[in-house]
This record gives structure tokens, C-alpha cells and sequence, in this order.
């Protein structure tokens, strides 16, 4: 069966590959120090038009996110999030393990507003026990988000000029960016994102990578000693090439971008019949995640013939899934669902 589940089942785009296999005889030096990334680097500093941001190689996205924020948080420090985002649903507790209570904040949409934010440090502020309570000092958004929904640059800037004037760092997870990057109604770019937070992290795992994520810091005060914290929390690889040589691959001619396409476009393509057919969404389709709500009928022949990962009933008759496509999704694949759905009178 094909396998709509996740944005990751596959292996590596090909250019990857064989850099990885014509570079492997080389000796290089470790730890992240050599030329590959040193390179990649490079490429993602003129990418962002910023000469200036550190960039450093991390295995996953729970290793970044769990490294990251317990580097800058002090012992008694938080950081907010809302009740959808990674680090307070699918990271097995990764934050608080290290002493930092996740904060969560209802979600629009899958995404955290300005003024929920605002709501939120207000009754913090506000409330006379607050010396008794985890202190926020950190906002965590996803972009896209964990429910496959786009931030506007408008949205960012909002909760990027709340952030700086409450003196709370703006930290963006970016596991899917390379599909944000790749949707036609996205207007954030990558050198829109150094304006727009303390740090934010490019995903290479969902986006063609075998592994690894480009951790991207901002904020001259992050930037101290931070290889130290990365290794004490052992997330540097001696062989740190492996991960630099596909940023490598990835930031040469826009290939980052390019290659995500594909999944935006099978994504869009199958909404538009999801949305002809009556379904309904937990989330507006914007990006390769799609959250579509399913009769139980329908739900119950389709997981016969595809893997699509199960979200849970919604009502006794309706069960939400969801359908994810990726940077090497099968069109074919997708052509044979959409026929499916197309047995179906309605998807009411």
C-alpha cells in the first residue's frame, strides 16, 4: 500500500546521494569544521542576504528544538507554544525533561496570534502569585504549522513586534519550511526570517534530506559558547559532514525550494477534489498536509488500499485523517486516490 502518512518515508533526494557517494572517500576534518559545511554555510547566509546569522548542523528536529531552548532559558524560564506545536504534543516531553515548562496557547487555525499571545503574558503579568509560576520567556511557533497552516509576514511581524517589546525570544521551527517556501500564496521568504525572530531552523529530514537540520541563530546573544552547549548535549556529530554536504546539495540553484514543489502541488491538487466532494478540514489546506474529515465509510475503504495517518474520530460517523505528500510523492500515487474518492457521491 502506498503510504500517505508522513513527509519522511522516503530515502534522499538524488543529488544528495551521489554527493554523498563521490565525497566518501575524502578525509576531512569533524565536528562540523569542514569544507562541505563550511560551504553550506555559506550558501544559506546568501540565501538570507545575511552574512551575519551563525548556522550550525543538527541530526533532527526534536534534538534542534530540545539543544535550542534549553540553551537560552534560564532554570525557572518557560516557553509558550500553542496546544498543537511539536514541542508540547510529539516530543515525548523532550523540553520539560531538561526543567522548562511548554506554556500552551489555544491555536487559530494551528497558529498562535498576536493578540492570544498578548491575552497570555498579560495574565502572567498580571496575576500577584506569578512568582510562583514557570516565567515565559520564550515564543515557539512552526512554519508551516504542525496542522499544515501558512503565517502571513504580517502575522510574524505582529508577534515579532510583541516579542521585542516584551523582551521574549521569537524561536521558529521550521521542519516543513522548504514546503512553505514552495506554496504560491506564501509571502514570507528566507531573508524575510532573519527580520523576523532570534533563531528559526531550516528542516532537512521532511525536505529531501536523509537527516539533519540547519539551525540558523540570529540574535548576537545566543550565539556565545553555543557549539559547546551542542556538544555537551551531544548533538554534534564527529562525521559533520554528513549533514553539511546535503545543506550543501539542497542551497545549491534554489534546489531546496524546487523540490518541494511537487508536494505542494499533489497537496493542492487533491484539496481541490477533497473540497469539490463537500469534505470538510480541521485545518485550511494551505500546504502538503492535509487534515481532511472523513465518512467512516469512506475512511474505512480508503485505509484498504493507502496508509494515511489516523487523527481520530471527530464525530460517531466522521474520522479525521491526515494525508501527507512530500518532495518525492508519486503523482501516480495520488492520481489513484483521487480516483477513489471519486466513487464517493459526497464526502459530507
Amino acid at each position: 500500500m502506498y503510504s500517505f502518512i508522513n513527509d519522511y518515508s522516503e530515502g534522499a533526494y538524488p543529488g544528495i546521494i551521489a554527493k554523498l557517494a563521490a565525497t566518501n572517500a575524502e578525509q576531512t576534518v569533524g565536528y562540523g569544521f569542514d569544507k562541505h559545511c563550511k560551504e553550506a554555510r555559506k550558501l544559506i547566509q546568501a540565501a538570507c542576504h545575511n552574512k551575519n546569522i551563525d548556522v550550525h548542523f543538527l541530526v533532527g528536529g526534536t534534538q534542534t528544538n530540545l539543544t535550542f531552548i534549553s540553551a537560552v532559558l534560564r532554570p525557572h524560564e518557560g516557553v509558550f507554544g500553542v496546544v498543537t506545536s511539536h514541542i508540547n504534543s510529539h516530543e515525548a516531553g523532550a523540553i520539560e525533561r531538561t526543567g522548562h515548562k511548554v506554556i500552551p496557547i489555544p491555536a487559530e487555525d494551528g497558529k498562535l496570534t498576536a493578540t492570544a499571545l498578548k491575552e497570555a503574558y498579560e495574565n502572567y503579568k498580571n496575576d500577584p502569585n506569578r512568582p510562583h509560576w514557570a516565567k515565559p520567556k520564550m515564543v515557539y511557533i512552526s512554519q508551516p504549522t504542525e496542522l499544515g497552516t501558512l503565517y502571513t509576514k504580517k502575522e510574524l511581524t505582529a508577534l515579532w513586534a510583541y516579542c521585542k517589546k516584551e523582551h521574549l525570544y521569537f524561536y521558529i521551527d521550521g521542519a516543513r519550511l522548504g514546503y512553505a517556501l514552495a506554496t504560491p500564496k506564501n509571502d514570507v521568504t528566507l531573508v524575510d526570517l532573519p527580520k523576523l525572530c532570534d533563531a528559526f531552523y531550516i528542516g532537512g529530514t521532511k525536505c529531501g534530506a536523509l537527516l539533519g537540520e540547519a539551525l540558523v541563530l540570529v540574535n548576537k546573544e545566543l550565539k556565545a559558547d553555543f557549539f559547546t552547549i551542542m556538544k555537551q548535549a551531544g548533538a554534534v556529530m564527529a562525521k559533520g559532514r554528513v549533514v553539511g554536504i546535503q545543506f550543501e546539495v539542497l542551497f545549491t540553484d534554489n534546489t531546496y525550494e524546487k523540490i518541494c514543489v511537487n508536494g505542494i502541488t499533489l497537496a493542492q491538487k487533491l484539496a481541490k477534489v477533497l473540497k469539490a466532494k463537500g469534505c470538510k478540514f480541521l485545518a485550511k489546506p494551505e500546504t502538503n498536509q492535509l487534515f481532511p474529515i472523513l465518512p467512516n465509510i469512506v475512511y474505512n475503504r480508503l485505509s484498504k488500499v493507502f496508509l494515511l495517518d489516523l487523527c481520530g474520530p471527530v464525530d460517531k460517523t466522521h474520522t479525521a485523517v491526515r494525508i501527507c505528500t512530500s518532495w518525492d510523492t508519486d503523482s501516480t500515487a495520488v492520481d489513484k486516490l483521487i480516483a477513489q474518492l471519486e466513487t464517493f457521491k459526497t464526502l459530507k
